[in-house]
């Protein structure tokens, strides 16, 4: 690291102001951080709504095959509901 940047100052009116700063970079990494988070449910969402719409696709061009792929389009159905439902919780968090 930098030697300058290592440096604290003396006086509390410095060292006041080196917290503020790096106070506000630790918000602002978690307001980042909460960002990521959101855009990475909002992916996993769209993931397995794409999944859910491929295994409809296919139930429908080769048939009802067994009660296994039906019940499998139940628990994809579900699961996309559960992403979906945490992508929003996200997204509202990274909004405060």
């Amino acid at each position: 690291m930098d030697a300058e940047r290592d440096a604290v100052p003396d006086d509390i009116a410095a060292l006041k102001a080196a917290l503020a700063a790096e106070r506000a970079k630790g918000l602002e990494i978690a307001a980042e951080l909460a960002v990521a988070r959101a855009k990475a449910s909002e992916d996993e969402a769209l993931i397995a709504q794409q999944k859910l719409q491929i295994a409809k696709l296919k139930h429908q061009i080769y048939g009802q095959r067994s009660e296994r792929s039906s019940r499998l389009i139940e628990q994809l159905a579900l699961t996309f509901e559960e992403l979906e439902s945490d992508a929003t919780e996200d997204e509202l968090a990274a909004e405060r």
